[in-house]
């Protein structure tokens, strides 16, 4: 959940920048830095850890200026160190860079640079951002033109904020894509820019948001904001309340909205210091796990509940497949009374958004109880889950606080993904080669939910067509079998519409007599291994005179032919298709209830902790 902060002004940068970061801890890093323009000249100050021994560089080697820039960081590429830490820095010195997001191709970026004799000195991915700037700077149009550049020449989503000690008078910050918002604050000859509202609340309440493929100048008297091909786009500013809950809501109607849009950097977070893209490798180091230890595993029980328990289902099918291990997908409420066959060479899985689910904990109870390993995915530190477990991989999504969930759905599946290539590395049953190819698919994730997210409007249309609807059929096969679920759980929770899903498989096996024009069908039919066996299924729903909506890849002719409906999203390595197929799916429920008035984040009857059983 990296966090910016910048400044120009006529303050002092570093307090406002330290204080600023400090708002936004909640959402974890690993290292932080500033940046701050002191007497014509760059001081950077960072380091690996939390923000106190930040503060105490500062407060042993003091910088002041009116012009600052500072970062919380989660590791991507490369271990959290002070040489690792934002912000970076251009070898002149004169350019200044911090970034969320993930550069998908910095590794050809690196080495073109480095043929033309750049020095590299740390190992991340921001550094290439910061050399691209350096290398236009010199071109007509200055440092405006030169970020313009560079970004053009960036795969994926990014958040960037720049200055030069060449033209002191002016911060640049550019947003592509869906890797963190990107806030201007405004003030009186003094502005202000953040990657989330309560880092310059304090300060103003006057907002600008950028969107995707927008870039801001932001000087101390007023703020410019164009496109990335230059064109002027008018400002629009937004008045903040200082409730501090609405102030989380930022731009967005509803949390459960925002959190959608917060999976391309939560999802950046979650394969933070876990990927290490270089070498094509996975570290789950809270796993407490060991060759050894994986070679004894005879099966894994992945127990969960609701969505934690669909994304489990997605985990049994890259586990087995990549990993070579038996999963079996146990509802925690049916686990402990079944009286499962579980021993010292067995894993109990648990998956909790929270951490205190009462059905979940008591699953991984009866595991203990008879000798098995315990594990568990959650996104609460310190909660009993993560607690009661010998290993534990934490979700990083931040808080989440629309009770249907969403960006902890979408976590645990890229989890399950790197503990299937985890488990499979450990065990020896992948070569290098498909190890690397698999764990560099990971780079594209963020960036193609950030694609599915860019059709929103195309799926707000089709919820405003089909508000009115009182049942829905969800069908999918294989891996994006548990998305239909998935799916048809977001519309019952929040839309009140009654909605099942089922193996599309099954559909001829007894559904398929409820098929008929007031039946609307969702089909998750993408180019996957069970493409053709999904073709079939909406012949055969079409045949019904069923209205049928598919999930499809962005271009296929053959389902556009079909299909009365489709949500089209980016063509994606099919382990990896799930965390891309549910993003419609997510905001096709949420745009629906919230078309219809209802309470989005609050659904009746629903609490995000279920702590009975």
């Amino acid at each position: 959940m990296c966090g910016i902060v910048g400044y120009i002004g006529e303050q002092n940068a570093t307090p406002i920048i330290l204080n600023g970061l400090k708002r936004l801890e909640y959402r974890g890093y690993d290292s932080a830095g500033l940046a701050v323009l002191e007497n014509g000249h760059i001081e950077v100050r960072r380091d690996a850890g939390k923000l106190e021994k930040l503060s105490a560089l500062v407060q042993a080697n003091p910088v002041s200026g009116k012009l600052g820039i500072g970062h919380t960081r989660w590791a991507t590429h490369g271990e959290p160190s002070a040489r690792n830490a934002h912000p970076h820095m251009g070898q002149t010195g004169e350019v200044v860079v911090v970034h969320n997001g993930i550069v998908e191709n910095y590794l050809e970026l690196r080495e073109e640079l480095t043929a033309e004799g750049v020095p590299f000195t740390s190992d991340t991915d921001t550094e290439c951002i910061v050399h691209l700037i350096e290398g236009f700077l010199s071109v007509e149009g200055g440092l405006v033109e030169a970020v313009r550049r560079s970004l053009q020449r960036l795969q994926g989503a990014h958040g960037v904020v720049v200055f030069s000690s060449r033209e002191p008078d002016k911060i640049v910050a550019a947003r592509i894509g869906n890797a963190g918002g990107v806030v201007v604050g405004l003030g009186q000859g003094e502005n202000y820019v953040a990657s989330d509202i309560p880092a310059i609340l304090e300060h103003t309440r006057q907002m600008v948001f950028l969107e995707s493929q927008q870039m801001a100048v932001v000087t101390r008297a007023d703020v410019q904001v164009m496109t990335l091909d230059g064109q002027p786009v008018e400002v629009k500013v937004n008045t903040i309340n200082w409730d501090p809950i609405s102030a989380e809501k930022g731009e967005y109607r509803h949390f459960m909205q925002k959190e959608i849009h917060e999976q391309v950097r939560s999802l950046t977070d979650t394969l933070a210091g876990r990927v290490d893209f270089d070498n094509g490798r996975i570290t789950l180091a809270q796993l407490n796990v060991d060759a050894e230890n994986a070679r004894r595993i005879k099966k894994i029980f992945i127990t969960a509940c609701g969505t934690a328990a669909y994304a489990g289902q997605v985990g049994k099918v890259l586990i087995e497949d990549i990993a070579r291990i038996p999963v079996e997908v146990d509802i925690a409420s049916e686990f402990r009374y079944r009286d499962p066959i579980v021993d010292e060479d067995t894993v109990v899985l648990a998956i909790s958004q929270s951490g205190e689910t009462a059905d979940t904990l008591a699953a991984m109870e009866e595991g203990r109880r008879k000798g098995a390993t315990l594990w568990s995915i959650v996104n609460a530190i310190g909660s009993q889950a993560m607690r009661l477990a010998d290993g534990y991989i934490s979700m990083q999504t931040g808080p989440e606080i629309g009770v249907a969930s969403t960006k902890a759905f979408t976590a645990p599946l890229v989890d399950l993904y790197m503990l299937a290539v985890y488990l499979a590395d450990l065990r020896g049953v992948i070569d290098e080669n498909r190890r690397y190819e698999l764990v560099q698919d990971l780079r594209l994730v963020p960036a193609l939910v950030g694609k599915a997210l860019e059709k929103e409007p195309e799926v707000l249309q089709v919820a405003r067509e089909m508000k009115y609807i009182r049942n829905a059929l969800y069908l999918g096969r294989g891996i994006n079998m548990p998305i239909a679920y998935e799916g048809a759980l977001k519309l019952k929770e929040i839309s009140y519409i009654h909605a099942e899903a089922y193996p599309a498989g099954e559909m001829k096996h007894g559904p398929i007599a409820l098929v008929d024009r007031d039946m609307p069908v969702i089909a998750l039919a993408l180019k996957d291994p069970w493409y053709e066996k999904m073709i079939s299924q909406i012949e055969q729903a079409k045949a019904r005179g069923g209205a049928v909506v598919a999930v499809a890849t962005e271009g296929d002719e053959r389902v556009a032919g079909l299909a009365d409906e489709v949500f089209w999203v980016p063509e994606t390595p099919w382990r990896l298709s799930p965390v891309v197929s549910v993003i419609p799916l997510q905001l096709f429920a949420y745009h629906i209830a919230s078309l219809k008035g209802l309470d989005v984040d609050q659904p009746r009857n629903l609490a995000k902790s279920v702590t009975v059983e």
